[in-house]
């Protein structure tokens, strides 16, 4: 089967033809005919199975026809994260070139000016994420009424993401009479009640089982020290053959660590994470693409739905703390027919979150132990540490080293070293201050100090100078100028109800 044997345009087949692409897969083959009828749709597909293609194709052919308005989309695409919306924008320009089609990008982290200008325009696609909607939606920049297509991506994520109350606020703000697209790598009961609410017998199409991942992808598990994690994934980079890989990790502190760890070790690599703006995000996934980088290491952002070619490995520093997270950072690699391999460090404190995994996937997966360098790095450093301890000088017993002391205060004048001499024959004025310590000051004295400083004797304050006028105390009388002699009686204006 071609893309021609899908009923898709000529403008259309001859821009999927120049991307490089000839025959459909799975999922696009059964869901691009009926996108086409105008029928709602649930796609479950793994991840890397061309989804993204299967809904922008059709709605391209769709869109077609018709004119778009000021402040109305003519269709909504809902993505969970920036990148992935970035990445749906990136395809409807390329398969859409030869059709005028406007679009527009609503995604947080970048200004709203552009977007809103945009919209002025009138655009046929909307391509948005579901914070930065709603907030222009609540402005009053935007209205819902003349969306007839609305396609929900990567389900499962909005789920894990919080947003499926947004969605099904946007729900209601559109249209009944609308066609509805939903597609997901796994289909958990809510997503499941979501579908029942909003779609309208729905067509349901699984290309594969549920969280399944996908057969070209090799999967090991290695064992390892929690404390030697980054002494493994170094030896593993060295010794497979790595032309591009990804590193998940589970927190974003531990992906900015390790990046600079990496960086340190001459590895060229690149961090992704939720607390990097938006233009340094597209930044550094666009070195990881040209080659300029061939190892990133991200947090979840980086997990769902991003098509980078060429991934030869993806390691995941941490396992998963949930299972469907496992199903789609593996599927960075292994995408359109490519091989890939996947390694997922596993410590004792991940035996419940890999059983979960296993359970999830419904296949073992096979235990392989770390590169034995890793074993012989740490009595090195044993071996290192024992040099330098034993190069270190021992250290006299206290008892010698005051007694060397006195012998050195006690020895002659003339036996002390020139600096020393020269010390003591300056005017005292211009010898340093030296204290003595507080055991060899006379019993009276320590005493004095151990006073504290209301109760010393007046007479150990300083002295003040006779000229100087005392310090004015709190309830002093407050001297308002010379008398001007009057010592009679209060005037009566003054008087209010006392005398005296």
């Amino acid at each position: 089967m071609t893309f021609a044997d899908l009923g898709l345009s000529d403008e259309l087949l001859k821009a999927v033809t120049e991307s490089g692409y000839d025959t459909p897969t799975p999922i696009q083959a059964q869901a691009i005919p009926s996108v086409l009828m105008m029928r709602d749709i649930i796609g479950i597909a793994q991840t890397g199975t061309g989804k993204t293609a299967s809904f922008v194709l059709p709605m391209i052919d769709i869109l077609a026809h018709g004119r778009a308005r000021a402040l109305m989309p003519r269709s909504l695409i809902l993505e969970p994260t920036r990148e992935l919306a970035a990445q749906v924008a990136e395809n409807f320009e390329k398969y859409g070139k030869y059709h005028k089609l406007n679009m527009a990008l609503l995604i947080g982290g970048v200004q709203m000016g552009d977007q809103l200008k945009a919209l002025e325009k009138g655009v046929d696609v909307l391509i948005a994420t579901p914070g930065r909607l709603m907030d222009l939606f609540g402005r009053g920049k935007i209205l819902l009424n003349g969306c007839s297509m609305l396609v929900i991506d990567e389900a499962d994520r909005m789920l894990d993401m919080g947003f499926i109350p947004d969605i099904e606020e946007i729900c209601t703000k559109l249209p009944t009479q609308r066609q509805t697209l939903l597609f997901s790598a796994t289909m958990p009961p809510v997503i499941k009640k979501l579908a029942d609410k909003f779609l309208s017998n729905p067509k349901s199409i699984e290309v594969a089982r549920p969280a399944t991942a996908s057969t070209n992808i090799t999967q090991r598990l290695v064992k390892v020290d929690s404390r030697k994690k980054r002494d493994a994934l170094r030896d593993m980079l060295e010794a497979e053959n790595v032309t591009s890989a990804v590193i998940f990790c589970n927190r974003k502190t531990t992906v900015r660590d390790l990046n600079k760890s990496l960086q340190r070790h001459g590895f060229k690599s690149g961090e992704i994470h939720g607390d990097i703006d938006q233009s340094s995000r597209i930044a550094e996934l666009e070195r990881f693409r040209e080659g300029k980088v061939n190892i990133l290491v991200a947090s979840d952002v980086a997990a769902r739905g991003l098509d980078i070619k060429g991934v030869s490995h993806v390691f995941n520093f941490d396992a998963p703390w949930h299972p469907d997270d496992y199903v789609h950072r593996i599927g960075r690699t292994g995408r359109a027919g490519a091989t890939g391999t996947a390694y997922t460090f596993v410590t004792a404190e991940d035996a419940e979150a890999i059983d979960n995994i296993q359970k999830l996937i419904g296949t073992k997966i096979e235990y392989i132990s770390a590169p034995a360098r890793e074993e012989r790095a740490e009595p090195a450093r044993e071996e290192k540490r024992e040099e330098g301890r034993a190069a270190r000088p021992e250290r006299k017993p206290r008892e010698a080293r005051a007694k060397e002391e006195r012998a050195r205060e006690e020895r002659p004048r003339e036996e002390r070293p020139r600096e020393e001499r020269a010390r003591e024959e300056r005017p005292r004025e211009e010898r340093p201050r030296e204290e003595r310590p507080r055991e060899e000051r006379p019993r009276d004295n320590r005493a004095r100090d151990d006073r504290p400083r209301d109760t010393q004797p007046r007479d150990s304050r300083p002295d003040r100078s006779a000229s100087a006028p005392p310090p004015r105390r709190r309830h002093d009388p407050v001297d308002d100028g010379p008398d001007d002699g009057w010592n009679g009686p209060m005037p009566e204006f003054l008087n209010f109800g006392f005398n005296g």
